[in-house]
This record gives structure tokens, sequence and C-alpha cells, in this order.
């Protein structure tokens, strides 16, 4: 007689679709077939051991969503309770570009808040019925937990950001310097104010002449550029934080001046693109001028403070300009 096949532990599931995950490029069959997997590796709340579950994930942004559905038991998965204690995991991920076709990386583990999580579950229960059944099957939240991976883990890739940050705050050096030779662009006037030059006759009255036009746009343009790049190290600086918990009180320091730049961005915005009949250069450029003062204070503290953590020499303070 033929025997009844016996239904697998949940260890040795768990077993079998990390290995054919990793012997298959990221590609499972079975229950988990064209599902979004990741396999996540955790370590032991207490035993410190490392341990890897094979999980649904959502995309979102660049951060990846994880369920602590556990299937609709009462209980969280132990993956869940691990991350707790350690938030520090591994993602193995289908990458066809990647060796093997899985990419692996680190990152930082870390619930959502609970109108977040109501949110994001919701998404999700939309996309697998599954997840509303689990739901519907158990008195408890089940978690909601977002993965940021974390570019600083491997040192090849921190070299890589503290460059990428010292090329950026040149290239914003420099494109400042070139607005400020603008705004000293211009006729004198009798007061020694620099003037912008004449508009032409058949312009309207209240267009701006030529030279205040050009350096309104130079302004824009400018703020723009470095409104982009604060936001970009803003979603850096979590990562950063997270892996070199010693330039936490720098990290909090950076992302103040970043708001103070802001308003300064703000204000000149507001003096380059007001409409005159008769402009001047003149409050544009002190605004300018303070503005670049305070950025090479604010560079200088970020190369002194961040780039020897991401392994690159500090360099000397290379201001925007060479004086007032």
């Amino acid at each position: 007689m033929p025997t009844e096949q016996q239904t697998p532990s949940p260890a040795e599931f768990n077993r079998q679709v990390i290995e054919e995950f990793r012997a298959n490029g990221g590609r499972v069959g079975g229950m988990f077939a064209g599902a979004p997997l990741v396999l996540l590796t955790t370590t032991g709340a207490r035993s410190g051991t490392r341990r890897t579950n094979p999980v649904v994930y959502l995309r979102d942004g660049a951060r990846l969503l994880v369920f602590g559905s556990n299937g609709g038991a009462d209980r969280h998965p132990a993956w869940y309770h691990n991350l707790l204690a350690h938030p520090r995991v591994t993602v193995e991920i289908r990458d066809a570009d990647a060796p093997g076709g899985i990419a692996a990386y680190e990152a930082d583990a870390a619930p959502l808040p609970a109108a977040e999580r109501d949110r994001m579950y919701a998404v999700q229960a939309g996309l697998d019925p599954a997840f509303a059944a689990y739901e519907r099957g158990t008195d408890r939240t089940i978690p909601v937990v977002a993965l940021h991976p974390n570019p600083f883990a491997d040192p090849q890739r921190r070299r890589a950001a503290g460059e990428q940050l010292l090329r950026a705050h040149d290239e914003l050096r420099r494109e400042l310097a070139g607005v400020l030779a603008a705004a000293e662009d211009g006729p004198e006037a009798a007061d020694g104010t620099p003037e912008p030059a004449r508009a032409p006759e058949h312009a309207p009255a209240h267009a701006p002449a030529p030279v205040l036009r050009d350096l309104r746009r130079h302004c824009l343009a400018y703020c723009t550029s470095l409104e982009d790049h604060h936001r970009a190290e803003d979603g850096a600086l979590g990562a950063m934080a997270r892996q070199f918990p010693g330039i936490a009180p720098a990290v909090t320091r950076i992302r103040e001046e970043h708001r103070a730049v802001t308003a300064m961005l703000e204000r000149v915005r507001e003096l380059a693109a007001a409409p005159q009949a008769a402009p001047r250069a003149a409050p544009v450029r002190a605004e300018l001028r303070a503005l670049a003062a305070r950025l090479d204070a604010h560079f200088a503290y970020e190369e002194r403070e961040l780039l020897p953590a991401l392994g690159v020499p500090a360099p000397p303070t290379r201001p925007v300009t060479p004086g007032p």
C-alpha cells in the first residue's frame, strides 16, 4: 500500500523554499509561486544565531515592506521578535543583473507606526486576498516592517558615497560662484549700486531687464539644485547614523542646518522672482553672499564629520568665494 505523504514541518518547509530560491535565481513554486519573495536573515533575540526565513514583500520606493502574518496565527513570527532585538538584517532578493540572479544586502528594519501600518497593510491585502484572510483569522495586529537598504555597510560603497559627496559639494560651490558672478554684472549706479541693463523700449514696463532676468534664472535653478542635494542627503543620513551611531549628533545638526538653508533659499527665490518696474540686483546679491557664507561653513562641517566615517579624508576648506 502506498504510504501517505507527510506534511513537512515549518522548519523543513522553510529549508526547502530557501534552497529552491537560491538554486533558481529567486524563483520558487508551490504556495509561493509568482509571489514577490525575499529571504530575510535575522539574528536570534536570545541565541544570537542567524536564521533565514522566506517572506512576501511589497516594494515601497527604496524600501521593502514585509508582513508578520505568520499564516494568520495568534503569535508573531520568530523573525519579528528577532529584528526587534537586532534591527540589522540581511535581504536576498531576485535580481536578474546580480550573480546567480540574486542580490544580497544589509538593511535596517523598523516596524511601521500604527496609522502607516494600517494603510500599507490595506494596500497589501488589496493586492493579495490571503493577507485579508490572515487578518480576519487573528485578534492580534499583524506588524508591517520596513526594510531600509543600508548602503554604508560595505566599505567600497561607503568610500564611493564619500567621494560622491565631495563631487556634489564642489559642483554646488562652482554653481553658486557662477550665480554670485552674475549678480555682479551690470553698470554701476551713481550711488555705487549695480543697476541692471536697460530693458528694450518695446518691453512691458514691468518686465525685468536682461541682466536681472538672467540672474533670476540662475538663482532659481541653483535653489532647485541645492534643495535636491539636501533631499538626497536627508534620505541617506538615517542609514549613516544607524551604521555609525557616533555621528548621530552631527546628523541632527546637519538636518537642522538643511532647514536653515531652505529658509535662506526661500528668501533668494522671493527676491529673484518678485516683479519690479525698476529692479536692482543688490538685494539678491546680498542674500547670495549670506548664503555662500552659510554654505561654506555647512559644507566644511559635513565633510569634517561625515567623510572620516566613510573612509575618505576630509579635504581643506574650499570656500565658494575668496572674500566679500
